[in-house]
């Protein structure tokens, strides 16, 4: 159910505004047919989720199909023309370079950068904020950013975690565990992915696939004498849409 400043919402003031089989309407869907109660101030805001949301999906898409390679932190690579590699294996903003130049190179320049899963999801939230705000507003909201994993992203683009979510939507960053992983090779004890809708999800590494196709593939990661096999966590990762909204 979707409420906006705590009235019910009829869908069918707002679907006609989504094309048939698009993440908008399909999210919108799903936020209406759900249990749940999805509670926006008004309805700008939820138009922006759906739009944030849209481009998510579409961001990790685009980063799937680039030549972005995926690698452990000790032998991350980025293009330092405008990221300085830390030892850690994270990527620096140089000063004095735009943010959305150096996140718009990822993409273009694609081929010059290598990281592990968490650090690409990062990347397609940024990649996401910048196609949904203008490139002058997103530099000035996220002049500084670290590119590494969830403890040092920018506070604007801090992603709350849900222990059980009531749906998967769009957009959503999940997390498959692989239990018994091969201690060889440890990089594979989970895949974090982003849900893209109608039950396929994007892992850097991994690339677009289902879950039963995820998990298979985490399975062949596994100790040899392996009887657990890797599953998807009920929780959920989500940017606070609410805040950016305002933001924006």
């Amino acid at each position: 159910m979707i409420k906006i400043s705590g009235t019910e919402l009829d869908i069918n003031t707002i679907i006609d505004q989504y094309k048939n089989h698009s993440i908008e309407r399909y999210t919108l869907n799903k936020l209406f047919s759900s249990v749940h109660i999805y509670d926006y101030n008004s309805l700008d805001e939820l138009k922006f989720e759906l739009n944030m949301r849209k481009n998510i999906v579409n961001a990790s898409i685009e980063l799937d199909r680039s030549d972005f390679s995926f690698s452990v932190f000790r032998k991350s690579r980025c293009n330092t023309d405008f990221w300085e590699r830390t030892k850690q294996g994270g990527f620096l903003l140089k000063e004095g370079v735009k943010p959305s130049v150096a996140i718009n190179d990822i993409y273009k320049n694609s081929r010059k950068y290598a990281t592990e899963c968490a650090t690409a999801m990062v990347i397609v939230y940024y990649r996401a904020f910048l196609d949904s705000f203008s490139e002058k507003f997103f530099d000035a909201t996220f002049s500084r950013i670290y590119l590494m994993n969830w403890y040092y992203v920018d506070d604007h683009l801090k992603l709350h975690t849900s222990d059980t979510i009531a749906d998967d939507l769009p957009g959503d960053c999940r997390y498959f565990q692989n239990p018994q992983v091969n201690p060889l090779t440890p990089e594979w004890q989970g895949e974090n992915v982003i849900d893209l809708g109608n039950g396929k999800y994007y892992g850097h590494g991994i690339g677009i696939r289902t879950s039963d196709e995820i998990i298979a593939a985490l399975n062949t990661r596994r100790i040899i004498w392996a009887t657990e096999s890797a599953y998807l966590l009920d929780s959920a990762k989500r940017p606070n849409f609410q805040q950016l909204a305002h933001i924006y």
